[in-house]
């Protein structure tokens, strides 16, 4: 059932509504829509179950800043229906509202409503024919170079029993964390309904060259203490393979932190990227030839 729908259209309300007026709209439209009350139209299951999964997600503080940063389409990338409806308890909140008797209960991933031991609607049968087979989670290992440019996967995989094998095409920007969903590539509904879903869940692999922190890369760079006094220019990598020149001002300290803007990773979706930053560290020599020691003791002596 999860899909791109605006979940604040849903319920008919703005997206800087209160908790307060996000419950109150929930409650009109349950009321609306709930199975006690809209028997006789057909769709009112379907609207029942949107509304909740707006609610389920609009009323868990953490979830709706999700929503909010990265939008319907990329929520859904990151959150499973399983995820969005764990920790909702909707039969409290219905019995909270006046139904008696409601619960609902998450079952792999897809919602399954029971009230009072019967159908949600009078006439439903078959119930246990729509419940939808497991989902499944597979963790994919990306380099950084894999990231940046995307790149082509053969995953391998056991579901019902038996193993298989499926081509995937990762798309630029999917750091850890971020998933692909392949439909109907999950466990198979034990009562004959749909399957499960197979979630393709991206993990970075510690890079020798950079750290990573999401979209943005780190690097540390060692420079000697004249360059640090005089100012200097380094190069530096880029994931795409190409090598920039940084410049490094006078009088840079120990530890200063310059940013290359656009030079991190990509994002999923359009054409923004983070950034790269380069961490500055100055080598300052523990052992000096004769030569050395003299010109410091004479840069001491000037005040330097």
């Amino acid at each position: 059932m999860a899909d791109t729908a605006d979940y604040y259209k849903l319920l008919g309300v703005g997206k800087n509504a209160s908790e307060g007026e996000i419950k109150k709209a929930y409650r009109k439209l349950a009321m609306k829509y709930h199975p006690d009350h809209a028997k006789d139209d057909k769709s009112a299951e379907e609207k029942f179950k949107k509304i909740s999964e707006a609610y389920a997600v609009l009323s868990d503080s953490e979830k709706r800043k999700q929503y909010d940063e990265f939008g319907s389409a990329g929520f859904h990338q990151k959150y499973t229906q399983e995820d969005i409806f764990r920790d909702f308890d909707l039969g409290d909140i219905l019995r909270e509202f006046g139904f008696g008797g409601g619960t609902y209960k998450g079952r792999n991933g897809g919602m399954r409503f029971s009230f009072g031991g019967g159908s949600p609607f009078g006439a439903y049968s078959g119930q246990r024919e729509q419940v939808k087979g497991q989902d499944l989670m597979y963790e994919l290992p990306l380099t950084v170079e894999e990231i940046t440019t995307g790149t082509t996967k053969v995953v391998s995989f056991r579901h019902d029993r038996r193993s298989e094998k499926i081509t995937v095409k990762i798309p630029k920007g999917m750091i850890t964390g971020k998933k692909l969903r392949l439909a109907g590539k999950g466990e198979q509904s034990p009562y004959g309904g749909p399957s499960g879903d197979l979630y393709i869940q991206a993990k970075v692999i510690d890079d020798p060259v950079y750290t990573v922190k999401e979209h943005d890369l780190y690097i540390e760079r060692d420079i000697r203490l004249t360059e640090a006094v005089l100012g200097t220019r380094i190069s530096i990598p880029t994931p795409e393979g190409r090598e920039l020149s940084l410049k490094i001002p006078p009088g840079t300290r120990q530890g200063t932190k310059l940013r290359l803007t656009g030079h991190g990773l990509p994002h999923m979706q359009g054409k923004k990227k983070g950034d790269l930053y380069v961490s500055v560290h100055i080598d300052i020599p523990r052992n000096l030839n004769s030569e050395q020691k003299i010109l410091m003791e004479k840069l001491a002596a000037s005040g330097l």
